[in-house]
């Protein structure tokens, strides 16, 4: 699967439009797309399969490793692979999108907010070109977008003062329904918030579908990843384990490949806990992050979080991530102060702030045997949460962070029973997942 990274030069340039708009012009030429997001992102995700029609693949080298991050990137479906960038091209102390392009070794066409520049935007496209021979990465990039230009004389006085080693690929016009509304953790789903379409069809056709499909190449090879099944997955030792998974508007956050590793491993089972949806019989129970202060009123009327409390006291493993972590506490405050009632398994009492209060690559390493590791195993993943937890003296913490800001400063994962709530999202290629399920009993 041939593919190319859309990188921006600094965050809010227009990278997410720029990529819908991509992927609409690479279909329209033909092409079967696949999406992917450099970083660990989950809302520009839902954007690109709104767009797509199929999952958006995570890549980060932090959560990952490199190759696999490779492997993540082979499982896509498609001729082509668009993927977008995060921040910069070159931001991130743990993880970049030149990380990515490098580790791929994908081309890189650069987004610029051409808004209020023609020259000067092909100097700074050179400038990032030719930065890259001062980093660890070898970072090809040949192309511009211009995010914002008008067509014209705007258009064309940006095209002329490229240098030949850049291509020019294209612009996205300035137009009021291409941007895309956003709230606390970033822009809005891609289900809440989708571009008009004769809008993005219009962005789709100001690019030079051409010149992408001809920037676009074959990736590094993947290594091969033998996929451990879980015993009960083969017929002579009866069903797999079946594991209920959060799955709404209070809890979307998950990477395609979580999904994929649990399926492999076990049967499924979808609830609606914001939807009044009641815990379905099950052997495990996973409440991925999302919006729960979005919808605490209506989680604390559910039967959903009374059930999973119920389960947790007579051992049934549940692992809550960020949103999870913040349903399985005791209290749920909003932004405007009001308090309601979760489901209480976890010593603790969220609030929410105005201002995010960790947004970083995690490192944890485990103090004792938990549901996601063995005592003095490390695990990689991510943190972004505007909630605050205030939590009991006599908590029990799974964790040391080694990076990061966890839950109470150096300690990450409350445990009570067989619960973990934790802030880190983990990915399903850290091995986290299978940790958990290896603590499953069907």
């Amino acid at each position: 699967m041939r593919g190319l990274v859309l990188a921006g030069t600094a965050s809010g340039v227009g990278k997410t439009v720029a990529t819908l708009a991509t992927l609409r012009a690479v279909e329209a030429a033909g092409r079967t797309v696949q999406p992917a997001k450099a970083g660990p992102d989950f809302i520009d995700p839902s954007h690109h399969a709104h767009v797509a029609g199929r999952p958006s693949r995570t890549l980060d080298p932090w959560l990952q490793g490199e190759d696999g991050l490779r492997r993540n990137y082979a499982r896509g479906e498609g001729d082509v692979c668009v993927v977008e960038g995060m921040m910069g091209l070159y931001d991130g102390s743990a993880a970049s999108t030149a990380g990515v392009a490098a580790a791929l070794d994908l081309p890189v066409v650069l987004v610029l907010d051409a808004s209020a520049g023609m020259e000067s935007v092909a100097a700074t496209a050179l400038g990032f070109a030719t930065y890259a021979d001062r980093t660890d990465h070898e970072v090809d990039v040949a192309g511009v977008i211009a995010q914002r230009a008008h067509g014209g004389r705007h258009e064309e006085g940006i095209r002329e003062a490229l240098p030949d080693s850049l291509a020019y690929c294209g612009r996205i016009p300035p137009r009021e329904d291409l941007e895309i509304p956003d709230r606390h953790l970033g822009l809005r789903m891609g289900e809440e918030a989708p571009l008009d379409e004769a809008a993005l069809d219009a962005a789709a056709e100001a690019l030079r579908t051409d010149r992408l499909l001809d920037i676009a190449r074959e990736p590094t090879p993947a290594a091969e990843a033998t996929t451990k099944l879980f015993p009960g997955n083969s017929p002579e030792n009866g069903d797999p384990p079946r594991i209920a998974v959060a799955d709404d508007a209070a809890f979307r956050f998950v990477y395609p490949a979580t999904r994929e590793r649990l399926r492999e491993r076990a049967t499924v089972v979808p609830f609606a806990p914001a939807a009044g949806d009641d815990l379905p019989p099950c052997d495990g129970v996973y409440l991925p992050g999302g919006y729960p202060e979005l919808h605490a009123e209506a989680l604390a009327e559910g039967p959903a979080l009374g059930s999973i409390a119920d389960a947790a006291a007579e051992g049934t493993p549940v692992l809550g991530e960020c949103g999870g972590l913040m349903a399985l506490a005791e209290t749920l405050t909003t932004v405007d102060g009001d308090a309601y009632e979760m489901a209480g398994i976890l010593p603790a009492s969220v609030e929410m702030r105005e201002r995010y209060q960790a947004l970083d690559h995690v490192e944890l390493r485990a103090r004792r045997d938990a549901l996601t590791a063995g005592t003095g195993d490390r695990l990689r993943g991510h943190e972004f949460h505007y909630s605050a937890a205030d939590v009991a003296s006599d908590a029990r913490f799974a964790f040391d962070v080694e990076r990061g800001t966890g839950i109470d400063g150096d300690r990450e994962g409350l445990t009570e029973y067989r619960t973990l709530g934790t802030y880190c999202h983990l990915h399903g290629g850290s091995g986290a997942f299978d940790a958990f399920l290896d603590e499953v009993e069907p």
